[in-house]
């Protein structure tokens, strides 16, 4: 076995290598940026090496710099992780000429299944279904045109190197094709230094099911079930389960049959995950395709290890050092429920747009990675599990993928994995960047996520005007109410206690004028011997038990047999409530001050219909109008690159370009205007 490893990659997945080496007694390695040099992978690695400055270009792609650091340490093998090198040949085999061992895949089996158009080639001579479309590389647009007429639209445009959602259009007509079709080259050759683009049929209703494999250096080659990723967005999943609840028995045991022999075809040996394409409109669900292999750790692997107790990055490690696998296909079983949602820097309320800077407040369910990484099992604290790589106070950077957490949960059924993540995730504080946690929730509560009836357009169809947030029942406005008169007599109360006030202190009599999220309610609150007696609009008592101190952030409140945990931040004179998938904005006013507030002028926004403005932070990378231009609705301005991902801003309306303040090439804030109109 090793002694030493080194891994090359960073943020969470460093950390969870990190913690099943120390388990095995194996010294560890990080490599890092300046970006990471006080991020918590750093400090749980027995030794770090500084790599270079912040872009990944100039640190973590740098296969020379990995390979001195590994001879400046005496490391003596190198886990990939997921992303970066993780898929590059040059990197493996580099590695080998040093006589330094590659925690993966054999190269071969590398090569063979990063190219797409070459992987599909070797899954049809394996016997393997494959999606309908074009094997081979295209041309130019006209000749992508013709392709896809062929197949017959809708057909999905791919990057062949592509990966993790990015070079990848979806085209419903020639116009998608030719639109699309550069910007998948762009992306394939700014994401992956390769910009050869396949097509092929986009299969309707579809579902993303994916089967983890596991091989050793002697033959032996097993899968590891099923995990379902149909909720996705832009091609990104968002929410992952083991096992699937579309797949059956026999489902399966043919899935995994055929993607087995697709890995014993490349002599494919370590962890690796074959992607299919399931379509939902067959109820006997013998129409799954291969998609690609994945030749290296999933993000998603946590749910696997929840359902089958077995760590997969302990197995890549012994099968790297040549041990065989200490179990067959017959002990993979079932047990249970996982369910995991990645928690993304960006925010639901605007389109989903990507968010940078400080996290002033990082304070998960339960712990993340502790420095001793020994805070998180398998099924983490009472099956709450927080795979993470940041800190409090610590920058979500630009220059890498905007996942700061995976929240993982496992239960005896997929219900209770789901309330588990409810439960959670509003416990889940987070400030200082925005965050997809209310989304999360609402995907959780979501009656057709309950159902299991998923696809991959899931988002789109459920969500098409944007997320406005989780929709609230009448119980759970009516115990914010409650909450908010606690909170504003909680305030009150230690307003009148501060010393020195002329006249004497004036303590709240207890009745308010709650307004929550439209709704308005007579709300009385008398306080008793353990607890507060709410009466809501003089008629529904509630009886409320909670400890609440000016300031706090989390409030967990029982409310007759009902408990809400409630995070709490102040907004102007009201105050922000968020639980349950929502944010609810409250006011809560004495009675004749909510009488005159009747009488008050609401303040009207400004109109920036006249403007284009920069939706996130990113880099302007083409602008297509200029002064005096007329433009169509609908018609593309300009692309600002953001996370690796090319975003076409497009014309709300007709109008003439009255300016352009500013050029191809500059960095944009959000909000900065890039066309000013007529």
């Amino acid at each position: 076995m090793f002694k030493k490893i080194l891994i090359a990659n960073r943020g969470e997945i460093a950390c969870r290598v990190i913690q099943t080496a120390r388990k095995m007694g194996i010294k560890t390695v990080a490599v890092y940026s300046d970006a990471d040099a006080r991020a918590p992978f750093v400090k749980m690695a027995d030794e770090s090496v500084r790599l270079g400055p912040a872009p990944a270009s100039e640190s973590y792609l740098k296969a020379e710099l990995i390979i001195d650091a590994c001879k400046a340490t005496g490391a003596e093998a190198v886990h990939p992780g997921y992303g970066f090198l993780s898929e590059r040949t040059s990197f493996a085999e580099a590695l080998a000429a040093e006589g330094i061992a590659f925690i993966g895949p054999p190269v071969n089996a590398i090569a063979a299944m990063g190219d797409k158009i070459e992987s599909k080639k070797l899954a049809l001579n394996a016997g393997v279904n494959v999606v309908p479309g074009f094997v081979g590389e295209i041309d130019d647009i006209d000749h992508a045109v013709k392709i896809a007429s062929e197949i017959g639209y809708p057909v999905m445009m791919k990057a062949s190197a592509g990966g993790g959602g990015k070079g990848m259009r979806l085209a419903y007509s020639e116009q998608d094709v030719r639109e699309g079709f550069e910007a998948t080259k762009r992306e394939g050759l700014s994401s992956f230094g390769d910009d050869r683009v396949f097509i092929e049929k986009f299969i309707e209703d579809p579902r993303h099911i994916e089967i983890q494999i596991l091989g050793d250096q002697h033959g032996n080659i097993l899968y590891l079930n099923e995990r379902e990723c149909s909720i996705q967005r832009r091609h990104q999943k968002v929410v992952e389960e083991a096992p699937s609840p579309f797949v059956t028995p026999e489902m399966r045991k043919a899935m995994g049959e055929q993607c087995v022999a697709l890995a014993r075809a490349v002599g494919y040996y370590s962890a690796g995950t074959v992607e299919l394409i399931v379509s939902g409109k067959d109820p006997t669900g013998k129409s799954f395709y291969f998609l690609e292999m994945n030749t290296r750790l999933q993000v998603e692997h946590p749910v696997t290890e929840a359902i089958t107790g077995i760590d997969l990055v302990e197995q890549m490690i012994r099968v790297a050092a040549g041990e065989k696998l200490s179990f067959g296909q017959a002990d993979i079983g079932i047990d249970g429920w996982s369910i995991e949602n990645r928690v993304y820097a960006e925010d639901p309320y605007r389109g989903f747009l990507p968010s940078t800077g400080r996290l002033i407040r990082y304070q998960p369910p339960v712990e993340g990675w502790s420095s001793d990484g020994e805070a998180n099992g398998r099924r983490g604290v009472a099956g709450v599990r927080v795979d993470d790589g940041v800190f409090e106070g610590g920058e979500v950077s630009m220059f890498y993928d905007p996942m700061i957490a995976k929240l993982v949960t496992w239960g005896k059924t997929r219900d209770e994995a789901a309330d588990l993540q409810i439960a959670a995730l509003d416990a889940f504080q987070l400030d200082g960047v925005g965050d997809n946690i209310d989304f999360l929730s609402a995907l959780m509560q979501h009656p057709r996520f309950r159902a299991g009836e998923l696809t991959t357009g899931f988002i789109a169809e459920e969500y098409p005007e944007g997320f406005p947030g989780a929709p609230a029942d009448e119980e759970l406005v009516k115990d914010l109410a409650a909450i908010s008169a606690l909170v504003a007599a909680t305030y009150e109360t230690r307003a009148a206690m501060i010393d020195g006030q002329l006249g004497g202190p004036v303590f709240p009599d207890g009745d308010y004028v709650v307004r929550v999220s439209g709704d308005e309610f007579a709300v009385a609150v008398e306080p008793y011997d353990g607890g507060l007696l709410v009466s809501i609009d003089g008629e529904e008592e509630i009886d409320l038990i909670a400890d609440y101190v000016p300031g706090q952030k989390l409030l967990v409140a029982n409310l007759d047999e009902r408990r809400r945990t409630v995070q709490i931040a102040r907004k102007g004179r009201g105050w922000l409530l968020t639980t349950r998938g929502a944010r609810h904005e409250v006011t809560v006013l004495s009675p004749h001050v909510a009488d005159l507030t009747r009488h008050m002028i609401e303040k009207v926004a400004p109109d920036m219909s006249r403007f284009l403005l920069a939706p996130m932070p990113g880099l302007l990378t083409k602008l297509e109008v200029t002064p005096g231009d007329k433009v169509e609705a609908g018609q593309p301005m300009a692309v600002v690159e953001a996370m690796k991902m090319e975003n076409i801003l497009r014309a709300t309306k007709a109008a003439t370009v009255k300016a352009t303040p500013v050029a191809a090439g500059e960095s944009l804030t959000v909000d900065q205007v890039i066309v000013e109109f007529e």
